[in-house]
């Protein structure tokens, strides 16, 4: 029986590597595509109502009181960042199988959270106490759609990890079929002299 040479059993194995690996029975899946597409827009739409409620807010005034001129940055920063967060939810919408995109909008929900927090403290030490509440109520409003992009974050990542697993496995037993292929060397044709 003549061995398979290298090239032929690397075309073959390669695309198996490549291969998603079949989640097991018990295993949580990732959610659906529509599903996701619904908090993306959720998360783009929370964001748009955070970027109204930051527009009635006037720290200038703040430093009449002796607030600290921060104040005006950090709301800057905060509209800035709200409409960022709104146009990166719609543009993941499109396709909310890329990680790398979704880890990034996570952080900058995140970071978002925390700037409006403290923003929050501003407003209701400097400007009105009722306009501190509708914006934490505002924050507040968006908090199952956060919840909810965290958990398909983490099925997605660890979606991803069994994929590359199944393909290191892949990977390593192609290349031990390989290793244990016959050394094949050609003869040489022609006459002895």
């Amino acid at each position: 029986m003549r061995a398979l040479p290298c090239w032929v059993l690397c075309v073959v194995c390669l695309p198996l590597a490549a291969q998603p690996a079949a989640p097991p029975q018990n295993a949580a899946s990732v959610s659906p595509i529509w599903d996701v597409r619904v908090v993306l827009e959720g998360l783009a739409k929370q964001a748009d109502r955070l970027v109204a409620a930051l527009e009635q807010i006037n720290p200038k005034a703040w430093s009449e009181q002796g607030a600290s001129e921060t104040y005006a940055a950090q709301l800057q920063s905060c509209r800035e960042q709200a409409r960022a967060l709104a146009q990166g939810a719609r543009e993941l919408a499109r396709k909310p199988e890329v990680l790398s995109a979704g880890l990034d909008l996570f952080i900058r929900i995140s970071a978002l959270d925390n700037m409006t927090h403290s923003l929050e403290e501003g407003i209701r030490k400097y400007q009105n106490p009722a306009t501190a509440e509708m914006l934490a109520s505002v924050i507040a409003g968006g908090s199952k759609n956060r919840d909810e992009f965290q958990g398909y974050l983490m099925e997605l990542a660890v979606e991803r990890e069994k994929q590359l697993s199944v393909m290191d496995q892949e990977a390593q037993r192609c290349r031990g079929i390989l290793v244990r292929q016959p050394l094949e060397i050609p003869r040489k044709s022609g006459r002895n002299k």
